[in-house]
This record gives structure tokens, sequence and C-alpha cells, in this order.
């Protein structure tokens, strides 16, 4: 009944991700900034979506931000070829459509996120920050957030536009629903259970019947000669240009990381920090005369009382901050640096000395009172701390240029100096390597990182101008800033095993073949027979099997029995079991189980709406990419995208 979820259940859940997945991961920074901007003309443009572009930058980012995250999700089993076939590449594109397309009706809609569902999104995805106080740790998620080149303000407002778009799609998925009496059905088909009775035909049984000849070897080495072929292989000698090939040819000096660090200084400077209590009393800007009266009056008998009594400063705020959640802590909000606050408050907790209590400072929240309770100064880290980091820094950037400047010597050198790589090898300092064995294809069996077990450098070599001219094979990029060439040394063209040599192994298959093949014959007379006739003779002991309970069951008995036609009974159903025989099935009774799971049922009728719900959005998408008039203007075919990324 529900194999299909079952079976498909990994494909299921990648389908939902990519649904559901924070569109701002997906389209990038980029793509939102660009959004309203058109850019007909421009031959970057992949796809359209209501007059929109969609860049071939924008699809590689988001084939990259697909690839990052398939490699958090599956780790070490994750395979860089998942994402190169042309499915997977037009499934990354039609998201990306997916994503303009919602973006743009949900903004069409006019549906918002309020700034306190915001809030308790960011606390709900970072539990980690908030600490034993219940504080938010904001210098951390700053850096978090910095280190992914965003700031508070772009994340939100990203984070936002999702939600929006959740909204949507919430809303469809949840007109979904699936009928009991059809989930009903359904799960009574699953839980339908067949009595069967097997008889097995064994093909080993058949053996002494078998009589093979040498025609018969014979003529199946000849109609199945790959299986006896030994495919071609090349010898190659191989040289790397790599980064780490460029790092060694670059120094950095001392007076270079010195000037490196004058020059960024703020890079190694922790902005001053300040802590601050406050006490709020809320109202907006735009309230009316009296309310901003009232609430000005309480705030500035407040800090009169604050002010004759410092010390009672955490005690006012716990009886009579509006901020209920500072208020708890005595009105505290830790440290914070510059940016981090609202600008009105900002300023004035900028220009009080620790221990002073400001004025009123009125913001969009209503009226502060601010105590500051504490500064931290800026700390410069001395140039001995970082110096190893900025070397490295300089090295980097160094060895980068240095890398443009050597791929491009090393192309023209392998292209020029064809006849052998010890030419670009001793030029530039290169270890030629070599490797035995090599096919047309990728090894398996050879860790993929290896250079030369590379499609792209395989096929260089295969090459007409490599294998058959002796030349060096072109400058490969196997992957980003890494490059390789290679020289044939040996080629050895595709043979046969002798027939005295397979003569063993094609004996027994043939042996085995005809073994099947008359056990099979046996079997489905015997069926014949059983249709016209109903025994029970040579049958084994009755089994119960179900769609739900078909655990220790062969898949392809399973499979026979439970595809039987059971308008007549008993029914009869026959198997060919590879390598093993063949094995007929008696179905005597067909029934639903006296005692029913109603948990699974319940849970089997969440499945089918989960997945109606599932269509339901496919073809409001569909809808929705009609009437934003969506145009794919190349194919996957006929770009480059991902061609880098690799």
């Amino acid at each position: 009944m529900f194999e299909f979820v079952r079976t498909h259940q990994r494909l299921m859940q990648f389908l939902l991700l990519l649904l559901i997945i924070p569109s701002f991961a997906l389209v990038g920074l980029q793509s939102y900034s660009s959004f309203g901007d058109s850019d007909s003309d421009s031959d970057s443009t992949v796809a359209k979506v209501a007059g929109q572009p969609i860049t071939h930058q924008d699809w590689d980012a988001a084939l990259r931000d697909q690839m990052s995250r398939m490699q958090q999700a599956f780790g070490e089993r994750f395979d860089p070829k998942m994402l190169e076939t042309p499915e997977a590449k037009q499934g990354v594109l039609d998201n990306l459509i997916w994503q303009r397309v919602l973006a743009a009706t949900a903004t069409r809609k006019r549906l918002t996120v309020s700034d306190p569902v915001l809030q308790q999104t960011i606390l709900g995805m970072f539990p980690n920050l908030v600490g034993a106080d219940g504080k938010f740790d904001s210098k951390l998620f700053n850096q978090l957030l910095a280190a992914q080149g965003m700031t508070q303000v772009s994340y939100a407002a990203r984070l936002r536009q999702d939600l929006a778009m959740q909204q949507l799609s919430g809303a469809v998925q949840a007109t979904a629903f699936t009928p009991k009496t059809v989930a009903t059905r359904l799960s009574d088909i699953g839980d339908q259970e067949r009595e069967v009775q097997e008889l097995l035909f064994k093909a080993r049984d058949y053996a002494a019947q078998v009589k093979v000849t040498d025609a018969m070897l014979q003529d199946y080495y000849a109609k199945n000669a790959k299986e006896f072929e030994i495919p071609e292989r090349i010898k190659a000698e191989y040289v790397v240009l790599d980064s780490a090939a460029a790092a060694a040819q670059v120094t950095v000096s001392d007076a270079d990381i010195k000037s490196y660090y004058d020059s960024n200084v703020a890079r190694y400077t922790t902005p001053e920090e300040r802590r601050a209590s406050h006490i709020l009393i809320s109202v907006k800007r735009d309230a009316p005369a009296a309310e901003l009266a009232a609430a000005k009056a309480k705030a500035e008998s407040l800090l009169a009382q604050a002010r004759k009594n410092p010390a009672d400063f955490a005690k006012l705020a716990k009886a009579n901050s509006q901020d209920t959640a500072s208020a708890e802590m005595g009105g505290d909000l830790g440290y914070f640096a510059n940016g981090m606050m609202v600008k009105p408050f900002e300023d004035a907790a900028a220009k009080l000395k620790q221990g002073e209590i400001s004025d009123l400072v009125q913001s969009d929240f209503g009226y502060h009172i601010i105590e500051l309770t504490g500064i931290k100064p800026a700390q410069v880290k001395p140039l001995d701390q970082v110096k190893a980091d900025i070397g490295g820094e300089i090295k980097k950037q160094l060895a980068a240029k240095k890398f443009a400047e050597l791929a491009e010597t090393f192309s023209n050198t392998v292209y020029e100096q064809a006849d052998s790589l010890k030419s670009v090898a001793d030029k530039m300092h290169l270890q030629i390597q070599t490797a035995d064995n090599l096919g047309r294809q990728v090894n398996p069996a050879v860790a993929p990182t290896a250079p030369f077990n590379n499609q792209k450098f395989l096929t260089a070599l295969y090459s007409t101008e490599s294998l058959q001219n002796k030349h060096n094979t072109e400058a490969v990029e196997i992957a980003p800033n890494t490059f390789i060439a290679g020289h044939v040394v040996d080629y050895k063209p595709v043979t046969k095993r002798a027939f005295e040599e397979v003569e063993a192994i094609i004996r027994d298959k043939v042996t085995r073949t005809e073994e099947i093949a008359l056990a099979k014959k046996a079997g489905q007379e015997k069926l014949a027979a059983l249709k016209a006739q109903d025994s029970t003779t040579g049958f084994g002991a009755s089994q119960t099997v179900s769609r739900v309970k078909s655990q220790g069951v062969n898949p392809l008995e399973f499979d026979a029995v439970m595809k039987a036609d059971v308008s007549k009974l008993p029914a009869f159903v026959g198997v060919e079991l590879p390598q093993q025989g063949y094995a007929l099935y008696r179905i005597g009774k067909v029934v639903q189980p006296a005692n029913v799971d109603q948990a699974r049922r319940t849970s089997e009728q969440q499945q089918i709406t989960a997945v109606v719900a599932q269509q339901e959005m496919l073809a409001y998408v569909d809808v929705l990419k009609e009437k934003a008039k969506v145009k794919i203007l190349k194919s996957v075919a006929s770009s480059s995208v991902g061609s880098d990324s690799q």
C-alpha cells in the first residue's frame, strides 16, 4: 500500500526539503538585492520570472549552496557527482524559479511577519545562544553572521521574507485532506492477509539431467565475449599544479606583515563594549498626546527616584519597567557594542560615564531611563599575537596571485613542449608522478581525491592527440586552483582471455543456466496442472503474509503473491528465482486481520495527506509560474553551470 512512500522516503524528504528550505539559502543575497533590476539583454540570464532575470551566477551559487548542504547532511557518504547530472542541475534551477515565484507572490499579497514572531524564530533557531540567565548572546550571534558575510539587518530581512513564503506554502498545504473512506480502503489493502504455501523446484535437483557439450561452451564464449574482455589500460606520467605548489614559491617578510598590520589594525581591534540597565515605560511615538504625557510623567517620576537612590535602580526596574525580559534581571541588558541598540538609546548610553543615569530617552518603544553599569575598553591585539595569522593571510593572497601566473605558464609549457613533461616539471619545480592501469572511466576503487582519477583527465589521456600522437594532454582543471597534465607512457588495447583460461567458468555458467531452465520448465508444467486441478501435494506449511508483514520474505516471491489475482481461490502463481530455480505459490485464503493497528492507520492517513499536500503545493506553484510567465532561456545541456565548482 505505502510501498512508494516507504521505498522512496528519502526522495520524498528531498523534494519536501526543496520546497521548505530557506529561500535566502538557495537564492542568495545577490539574487534578492537584484530581484527588481531587469536585465533582459544580459547573456548570463538563464530564466525569467515575471520579467525579472535569474542569472547564470544565481544558478551556479544555488548549486554550490545545495552541494554544501548535502555535504553537511551526508558527510563522508556525499558524492559530488550527485549534483553533476543534468537532472540535478535542472532541479536546482526549477527550485530557484519556485522560490522567485513564491517570493513575488508573498510580496504581492502583502504577507508580513511581525517583530515578535521574527524574534521567537531566531531564538528557536539558535537555542545555544541563550544563556542560563535567559539572555541572548548578541555578540556571538553577530560573529556567526559575520562568518557568513551577513549582519543582523540583512539576516533579519531575508528571514522575514522566508517566513512570509512559508506562510504562503503553509496556507496552501493546509487545504489538503484525505477522506477517511479512501484512507481506510488503502489501509485495508495494506493489512490484507494471504495464506500461502510454497513448492520449490530447485535448480540443483536437475543437475543429473544436464548434458553440456563443447559446442555449447564455445557458443557461450562467442556470444558473451564482453564477459571475458580485459579492458584497455594506460600507464601515464602526470604533473599537478595546485595552490600548495604556488605557495611554495612565495615568501612573506616581516616588513610585509608589519605593513599589513598597520593598514588593517581595525581587524585586530575588539571595539569598546558598554553594559547598561534601563527602565522602559512603553508608549508609541504616534500615540495620542494624553498617553504620551502620562507615560512621560511616570518616567520622570521614576527618573527622580533613581537619581535620589541610585542603588535602588535594579529594584525600580524590576517593579516598574515594561521591558519584561530585562525587568526580571533588574533592567540589565548585558554588554553591547556599537550598532547593537536602537539609535537614540545607543547615543545616550555612549555619552554616559560608568555609574551615571541618563535623562529620559525617547525611542520607538517608549521612554527609557538608562544607567551605565560597565565599560570594556577597546583592545588592540599586539602584532606578535597575530603575526602568524597575518603571515598566512598574506601568503594566501600572494599564492593566489602567483597561481594565476603559474597556471598560464603551466598551460603554455605542456602545449609548447608537448613531447614530455620534463620541461614543465623542471621549469616550475613540479614532481613527475606515475599512475598505472588507467581506464577510460573513473575507477570507484581508487580514492576520488587522487588527481589522476578524474573523468576530464582520463578523457584527455584517451584523446587522439595524447594516445596516438604521443603528446602531452592539455592542462586540465580538476578542482578549483588545481590543474593536471599527463603523458601516456604505455597503452594496452582491449584483449580477450583465452578460451582455455575461462573454460571452467563457462562450464559452470552453462550448467547453471541449463539447470534453471529445466527447473522452470518443470515448475510451469506443474502450474498448468494445478490450475486445472487443485492439489496441495508437495507444498510446504501455510504462511500468512501481508503488505505490512513482509519481513523475511524474498521480494520476488512477495511481489508475485501480492499481485496474484485472488478473485477465485485457491489461486496459483509461479515465479523464477534467479540462480535458484522456480517457485510455485498456492494462495488458499484472503482475509482482513482480526485486530488492526489504529495508530498505524492514523499515521498512514497523515502520510497520504502529506503527499496530497505536496501535490497541492506543486500544482499551485505551476499556476503561479504561468501567471508569472516563467521563461527558461537556456537549457542545462547548453549551460556550463557548476563546472567551476567541482
